[in-house]
């Protein structure tokens, strides 16, 4: 199948600002765009681009001073099939750990292992290591929080998604990549586009956060927000949690005018 997706901001600056932004797909698919992602500004600016310590695509540029309107749109060829499903996929020792995956068991900005420790070893230190454990931990992050749009904060961290009960995607997935770095399980922080495919339309498009797991020496997609297996996901960029992640850091005051992002099924001819 093919995937069109992009999006479009507008912001205002009260004076030149540099900012990065990390909305380009990530360099794993860039296999399958059927053509290069057209990047749009207006009005025109320099824009180069870098991978940062992640291997996440960076795009950097200096905003001018009043309206400013930034753009990316690209078709890629998707599989157009489910996230995996792996339950013989098991938790592997600290000790046999491949050493770059230690970074993805240790506390983060957003993440607050050390407040959540003793939560996780209660509510899961009775489950079955392995795949189920990951899906009993997304099962309880997707029904303590309630997901609202206006519920949602910059600032909030793990441990303060769990004490409200409220929040965002990006809440969903630093609660639930929290409770799997207590656990031991090394889980790290995506975001990326995640269109309704395959699901009842959900309303306007927008950028979506999830986690990967890292079972059977490999990493997984699990996304306690949605809780269930979707079609044509588009990884952006992953971190230790949104901090290493923003879709668009600022140097400088900004005002938000105008965000829209499209990820849709088009068809061929």
């Amino acid at each position: 199948m093919l995937i069109r997706f992009g999006h479009e901001f507008t912001i205002t600056c009260d004076q030149p600002t540099p900012m990065v932004c990390l909305v380009s797909p990530h360099i794993e698919r860039h296999a399958d765009l059927v053509a290069p992602e057209v990047n749009t500004t207006s009005p025109q600016v320099p824009m180069h681009s870098y991978y940062d310590l992640f291997g996440n695509l960076c795009r950097r540029f200096v905003a001018p001073a009043g309206d400013f309107t930034f753009g990316l749109d690209a078709t890629l060829r998707d599989s157009g099939q489910p996230d995996v499903y792996a339950p013989e996929a098991a938790e592997i020792p600290i000790a046999a750990l491949p050493d770059e995956t230690l970074l993805y068991l240790m506390g983060s900005r957003y993440c607050e292992t050390d407040r959540l420790s003793q939560t996780a070893w209660d509510l899961f230190g009775q489950v079955e290591p392995g795949w189920g454990r990951v899906q009993a931990i997304c099962d309880y992050v997707h029904n303590h929080i309630t997901f609202n749009y206006m519920d949602a904060r910059s600032t909030r961290t793990a441990w303060e998604a769990w004490q409200e009960r409220k929040g965002v995607c990006r809440d969903f997935a630093h609660l639930s990549v929290t409770l799997c770095r207590a656990m031991n399980i090394p889980a790290r922080y995506v975001n990326g586009y995640l269109g309704d495919i395959g699901v009842p339309p959900a309303g306007e498009g927008d950028f979506a956060a999830w986690m990967e797991v890292y079972l059977g020496g490999r990493w997984w997609t699990f996304d306690a927000r949605n809780n269930m297996p979707r079609i044509g996901r588009i990884v952006v960029a992953r971190g230790r949690d949104a901090a290493d992640v923003p879709l668009l850091n600022s140097f400088g005051p900004h005002i938000l005018k105008d965000f829209k992002v499209w990820t849709d099924e088009v068809w061929e001819g």
